[in-house]
């Protein structure tokens, strides 16, 4: 795989595109803060203010001046958050167009609108992570550069779901929608293989498959290897492997869409990437050509680390906490040859 650095126009392009998304996440967390309603009510014959939220009233008390501050402080704050938001929206698309006119836009588009709908419902990088081919990404950006397109070419995107207790903490309302659901809000198209299936396709034939490692749904305080309550929702994969990426360090990137708009990627460290790529690639069970691309990618990044990441070097000793099964390819990996270098609703995009 060839590796390409960004040029000087494009490294500022880029870091500025970051810092108008930065700025779109807090000006979308300002208007969730100021979801809902707020209004005055008539109790038995006094006043008391109401805050609406999902649809259910709550009283915040009698009406003083305490609370006449909070409701005037709320409907300025409300309507503070949304102008700011439709402003940076604005930048963000006017943004776009650039991105992609530099070659900046990477990540498949339905891989860029499912992960940003995960990552509305707070799923992205707590109960979901994203590893495969798509990961890759997140590599690039860290290193500054861009590997070859047609070796990040990818027809699906795998979605590790962490099971452990953690995933209890999902909102009630992201239970009872299920993966399904969030994955039709990106694509109407998309629908499961089959009820339960850990794999669900759209009318392209971009396929998600949600993945997880093997033995996490047998724990007593580990939820069904589903987001949903439902038995019908998509149901995880189990995978030998896995829980290497899982218990790694994780790392936050934005990644820019093939349309010019930014995204967050949340994926396992790229060193334990390429170790576990390259344990892949000596698995003999495994499909020959899938063999060919996991030693591709396993060097890839390891290239990249040792040129443009330093920083974080394979023979790391933080790294020994991965499984000898997996450390053994380390020397490997050390001793690989260098490689070559139209507006809607705001942020739907």
């Amino acid at each position: 795989m060839a590796f390409v650095e960004l040029s000087g126009e494009q490294m500022r392009q880029l870091i500025n595109a970051e810092q108008a998304y930065a700025a779109f996440r807090e000006a979308e967390a300002a208007r969730e803060r100021h979801r809902g309603g707020m209004a005055w009510k008539q109790v038995k014959g006094r006043e008391y203010l109401y805050r609406k939220v999902g649809g259910k009233w709550t009283s915040l008390g009698l009406r003083r001046p305490e609370t006449e501050l909070t409701y005037e402080r709320f409907i300025a704050g409300r309507a503070e958050a949304k102008d700011r938001l439709a402003h940076i929206d604005g930048t963000v698309r006017a943004m776009a167009v650039v991105n992609r006119a530099m070659g900046l836009g990477r990540v498949p588009l339905t891989a860029a609108r499912v992960l940003r709908r995960l990552d509305r419902r707070s799923l992205l990088g707590e109960a979901i992570s994203v590893v495969g081919t798509n990961a890759l990404f997140a590599y690039e950006r860290m290193a500054a550069g861009h590997f070859d397109s047609a070796d990040v070419a990818t027809n699906d995107i795998d979605l590790l779901l962490d099971a452990r207790e953690r995933l209890g903490l999902v909102a009630k309302d992201v239970q009872e929608e299920g993966l399904r659901t969030i994955l039709a809000g990106a694509d109407a198209t998309f629908q499961p293989l089959a009820a339960g299936s850990f794999r669900a396709v759209n009318a392209a034939g971009f396929m998600v498959d949600l993945i997880m490692p093997i033995g996490r749904a047998a724990s007593p305080h580990a939820r069904p290897g589903r987001l949903g309550s439902d038995p019908a929702d998509m149901t995880a994969a189990e995978i030998e492997g896995l829980a290497w990426l899982q218990n790694c360090p994780q790392v936050d990137q934005t990644a820019i869409d093939e349309r010019g708009f930014p995204l967050r990627i949340v994926s396992p460290d790229p060193r334990a990437f390429a170790l576990h790529k390259l344990w892949l690639a000596e698995r003999h069970d495994r499909d020959p050509l899938k063999r060919r691309r996991d030693r591709q990618q396993a060097f890839a990044v390891a290239d990249v680390l040792r040129r443009h990441l330093p920083h974080l070097p394979l023979d790391d000793r933080a790294l020994t906490a991965l499984p000898a099964a997996l450390r053994a390819g380390t020397a490997s990996l050390l001793e690989s040859p260098r490689g070559n270098g139209g507006a809607g609703r705001p942020g739907e995009w």
